[in-house]
Order: C-alpha cells, then structure tokens, then sequence
C-alpha cells in the first residue's frame, strides 16, 4: 500500500488559490505525502472514418460541447492542466507529486483517493451556481458523498498551523470522527465544541416546559456518550448545548473564539447518502476553513 498522502485538487481558479498551501502543510503535519490533482473532462472519441452522424447527433453534440465549456470552465487542452499542475509542484518543493485526471471530478478524486492510501481530500470554494445549486447537488457535495475520506475546505491564506477548531456537533459518530481528524492536522490547537438545540417544530425555548426539559435532558444524554467516544482531542470546556439557531450560534462562538478551522459530520446517520442541511449550508459557505467527515 503506498504511503498515506493528502491529495490536494485544484481547478486553477482563485477558489483553489489556498488549496496547496494548505494542503502543504497538513502533509508536513502528518508526514505524508502531497498530491495535486486536477480532474478535466474527458478527450471526446474521434468519429470513426464513415461512420454516419445524423444532423440532430451533430448538433447534439455541438451544444453539449459548448454547455461544458461554459459551465465547467476546464482548461480546454489537457497538456495545458498537465503543465499548471507540474509547475504548482515545483513551488512547492521536489518532492511533490501530480496527478491530471480525466472525468466526474467527484468519481476521479474518490478513486484516487482510494488508489493513493489519502488521509484527506482537501477543496478550493464551491462556484456557485444559484439555479442549478437549487436543483441538484454541487461537485463539492458529490465528492464529500462519494470519497472515503474527510475533506477540508480551505479557502483563508495559510500562514500558519491552525490555532483554534470549533465543532459544530450533534453528538453524532460523524462529529466524532470529523474532530477526531481535526486533532491530527491541528495538534496545536485549541478545542471546542457547541450543539445548537433544536426543538420539535412549532415549540418554543421555555424552562419548566415539558417539551423543553424533554429536549435538553435527551441532549445531555446525547453528550455525555459522546464524550465517551473513544479518540476525541480534550476539549477547552463541555459542549455547551445552546438552544436557537444553528447559524446564529456558530457565527457568535465562531467570533468570540477566533476559531481558524471548524468541523462538522456530515450527517446525523439518519441517511448515510445525504448530506445533513447544516453540513450543506457550511460547505457552500463557508466562513472559514472547513472540515467535513463521514463517520468512522
């Protein structure tokens, strides 16, 4: 089995500006090795020598050629991907390798990921497409679902380790592993933790109400085996279970602490082959760098 790599995936774009560098650094981190990729689309198959295309084919044709250079804004040729990739290795030391993969970017980096024992998959931004982000789920989303590793989204210029990590937790075993990961590529940091409490719909925040106390004991269940959850850094202090908004309560602990990394699972295990709404929220969006993990 080769040894363990973080595999950084760029698209050349100012999204993936901070992607080596940071990527860089977490392999330095984890003495692994470190991997740029870049998936472009597929060569198209020459048309065999008398082989009849019919007009409506040709046209076909003509307009899906023309829909994937405006929506994927790929290199148009290969050798061109080949050279970027080659030269961004160069920066960042002799040792660095590259890979120019061919197809669904999510299939691609899954299957190298596989190939080349990754630890970590780490992103640029995602290029946001209001329509069609509405109608189906984004490449970032698709690699999350598909590849057997964590990701890291980062997108803040890379100056140094990261020094404060927040999770956002459900006390799920997808929170486990997400801050289990985040104490391998930030062993210097500070940890923290919140979960937002959510009451059933229609109910509102009120001690002494049954509803209420129901929900807040179930979370301190929740917690309590959580924090038996073998593997986990130390925490600066208990998750604190916070009743309101999910996005309310990261941004104000997200300030308070000037966390550099926060880390979420993906889901809660109700549906393995979805995302969680809030995970989907946070990878569109992020505020700041971003680690997404399956459970383990």
């Amino acid at each position: 089995m080769p040894t363990p790599a973080i595999i950084a995936a760029t698209d050349f774009t100012p999204r993936s500006a901070h992607v080596a560098g940071r990527a860089a650094l977490v392999a330095q981190c984890l003495h692994a090795r470190l991997l740029l990729a870049h998936a472009a689309t597929a060569p198209q198959p020459a048309v065999a020598e008398g082989a009849a295309v019919t007009e409506a084919e040709a046209e076909a044709t003509g307009t899906l050629a023309r829909l994937s250079r405006s929506l994927l804004m790929r290199p148009r040729k290969p050798g061109n991907a080949e050279k970027r990739l080659s030269a961004l290795a160069r920066t960042l030391g002799p040792e660095v390798e590259y890979r120019l993969l061919y197809g669904a970017a999510n299939v691609a980096l899954s299957e190298l990921a596989d190939e080349e024992n990754a630890l970590l998959l780490v992103l640029g931004l995602h290029r946001e497409r209001r329509v069609l982000d509405i109608l189906r789920l984004t490449t970032m989303e698709r690699i999350v679902l598909d590849a057997t590793t964590p990701v890291l989204i980062a997108h803040q210029r890379p100056s140094d380790h990261y020094r404060c990590v927040l999770a956002l937790t459900d006390f799920s075993p997808a929170s486990a592993a997400a801050l289990r990961m985040a104490a391998r590529i930030a062993p210097g940091a500070s940890f923290h933790a919140i979960h937002a409490l959510q009451l059933p719909l229609g109910a509102r925040f009120s001690p002494g109400d049954a509803a209420t106390d129901a929900a807040i004991t179930r979370a301190e269940q929740l917690r309590g085996a959580f924090l038996a959850m073998p593997g986990l850094p130390e925490l600066g202090e208990t998750p604190e279970i916070v009743p309101g908004g999910v996005h309310e309560i990261l941004a104000f602990r997200r300030n308070e602490l000037q966390a550099d990394l926060l880390c979420i699972g993906t889901h809660s295990g109700r549906d393995p082959s979805q995302l969680g709404n809030y995970a989907r929220d946070l990878m569109r969006a992020p505020p700041t760098d971003l680690l997404v993990a399956k459970p383990a």
